[in-house]
């Protein structure tokens, strides 16, 4: 399972989703999070379709986008959307 975290700096919502990401990995260990922040990696924003921070996007293990959040999700709604990415 891979969650792709797109972040920026000075994002107080980006901390709260960080917090999120923690808790699932905690739960879930074999999980990957990627973290980009997009004024490091715009080419990779673009490509993602990225409009606001913080964006998770989670993938299944063809890297299909199974799941996007543009805000903070819940650790609930995170496992459910890992859970389809299986």
């Amino acid at each position: 399972m891979h969650v792709d975290f797109y972040s920026s700096s000075f994002c107080a919502p980006c901390a709260a989703a960080r917090g999120v990401l923690d808790e699932a990995a905690r739960l879930i260990p074999q999980l990957e999070i990627v973290e980009r922040n997009v004024a490091q990696h715009p080419d990779a924003a673009d490509a993602d379709r990225i409009g606001s921070t913080p964006t998770l996007i989670v993938r299944a293990s063809d890297g299909a986008e199974v799941y996007r959040a543009e805000g903070v999700p819940t650790v609930n709604q995170l496992l459910v959307a890992l859970a389809r990415a299986v």
